[in-house]
């Protein structure tokens, strides 16, 4: 029982150690007041103004207190309700966003805590714009609007540069000052633009029709070019083909040349071998002839033999018979052997005398042929000589037909002539046709002249009229007529 009383009352006294351990601790911990890296806490009391910026301190109660001042960045717009007005006096209307913030340093926060320690938000932003506002409106009086509007830049550092000594006084920073619109009633800035961009249009027609001009230029020198060029390409090929043309004639010629020539060496050689084979079938045709003269000569001479062999038989045979018939046959034989002997002797010596006759009577066939075709020349040519004008002029007649005929040959291919008269004039229907031929028969001495190079003139002058006599042969002047003298 008394060890039961003990343990109570122990378990109690460390239960109110505990509670007053905890109560301490809540106590102290009530007076230390922090403050973040976002904000400054100001402690005055019986220590003097305090700045704790980033760690915290212990505030006694009621002879110390604290207040906090936020560090953190203020944006906040700048539009002024009331109309601005610039150099030029125009009115405009300026919206623009302002970064604002309190500085670091020591001073500052306590300059800051001085002016806005015990004001809202509200109210230190309403503070700040005001001042902004009033040396905004003074910054615009001293601008055009060319240049508000063109450079804002310039602006926000005027700004910044303006507001830096009041915003010091106040412990404030600007951080970024930043135009966002800039308008007017009277829409000078609408029309401002009007001259930049007719200038910039205007440029930009100009510049199309410059490029236009240029690519049209381009395109010219390129179609140009493309022209020459395939002038060019065309003289080449030209050139190229004309070479060509001229190699392949001379391969041509050569060609030709050479198959006149091989076919003149084939003539030569083929005439050549023609004689040859001439030559050589008459002289095989003679050695052919001696050959049977000389086998007909040995088959007599075999048959000489045999015979000799049988009239020695015979002879043997008789002289073992009858001796003076078998001398009497002997004889006969020896005699009728050599009369047939001699018989084929004179038969291939007539042989070859008739092949010698043959050939002296052809070559005499030919040199006599030759002779009377020149006689025949001459005898021709003394005629010619005797013609008088009758004889030619016949001549010529006989000959026109055949000029005619060979004049109307091509005539006789046409399958069918249409002659369309008109009934004008006597040379029209089927007159017109023969008077063509006609026409084409009286160029004939034309042709003539200019076949032989003679004019017909000169030729009549030289043929002997009708009535005169021809020439005395051996005589040096001419035969004179009858009843004339010479002189």
């Amino acid at each position: 029982m008394p060890l039961t009383s003990l343990s109570v009352q122990f378990w109690v006294i460390v239960g109110l150690m505990v509670l007053c351990v905890a109560l301490l601790s809540s106590f102290l911990a009530s007076l230390y007041r922090k403050a973040g890296p976002h904000e400054a806490l100001i402690v005055y009391g019986f220590r003097g103004t305090r700045v704790i910026k980033g760690h915290g301190t212990v505030i006694f109660p009621m002879i110390e207190t604290s207040r906090q001042l936020p560090l953190e960045l203020m944006s906040f717009d700048v539009a002024p309700t009331q109309d601005l007005y610039t150099k030029q006096g125009v009115a405009v209307t300026v919206e623009a966003v302002a970064q604002i913030k309190v500085k670091s340093d020591l001073e500052s926060i306590l300059t800051s805590a001085e002016q806005f320690l015990t004001k809202t938000p509200d109210q230190r932003e309403s503070l700040i714009r005001l001042v902004m506002e009033g040396h905004l409106r003074g910054i615009i009086g001293q601008l055009t609007v060319e240049q508000i509007v063109k450079e804002p830049e310039m602006v926000g550092e005027r700004m910044r540069s303006t507001c830096a000594d009041d915003m010091n006084k106040m412990g404030l920073g600007v951080v970024s000052f930043t135009i966002k619109e800039v308008r007017d009633k009277n829409d000078y800035i609408v029309n401002m633009g009007r001259p930049d961009v007719a200038r910039i249009k205007r440029d930009a027609d100009v510049a199309a029709a410059e490029a236009d001009r240029d690519t049209a230029i381009k395109r010219a020198e390129a179609m140009r070019a493309s022209a020459i060029a395939k002038a060019q390409a065309d003289q080449e090929r030209v050139l190229a083909e004309t070479l060509s043309q001229a190699k392949q004639a001379e391969a041509q010629r050569d060609l030709e040349i050479k198959k006149a020539n091989y076919l003149e060496i084939v003539q030569k050689q083929k005439a050549t071998a023609d004689k040859a084979y001439e030559i050589q079938t008459n002289v095989m045709q003679q050695q052919v002839a001696a050959e049977a003269v000389g086998i007909q000569q040995i088959e007599r001479e075999h048959q000489i033999k045999v015979q000799e062999a049988e009239i020695m038989r015979r002879e043997k045979e008789l002289i073992a018979t009858v001796l003076k018939p078998a001398e009497i046959e002997s004889q006969r034989v020896a005699v009728l052997a050599a009369a047939e002997r001699g018989r084929l002797t004179a038969e291939a010596e007539g042989h070859a005398a008739a092949t010698r006759t043959q050939g002296l009577a052809e070559a005499e066939i030919i040199f006599k042929k030759g002779d009377a075709e020149a006689r025949a020349m001459n005898i021709k040519a003394e005629a010619f000589q005797e013609y008088n004008q009758a004889a030619v002029i016949d001549k010529l007649l006989t000959g026109l037909p055949a000029i005619v005929e060979a004049l109307a040959k091509p005539l006789s291919h046409v399958d069918k002539i249409t002659i369309v008269s008109t009934g004008n004039g006597a040379s029209t229907g089927m007159h017109k046709l023969t008077g063509d031929m006609t026409e084409i028969a009286s160029q004939v001495p034309a042709l003539f002249e200019a076949l032989s190079g003679m004019p017909m003139a000169d030729l009549w002058s030289k043929v002997r009229k009708l009535g005169d006599k021809p020439p005395v042969p051996g005589g040096d002047k001419p035969a004179l007529p009858s009843g004339t003298a010479g002189v």
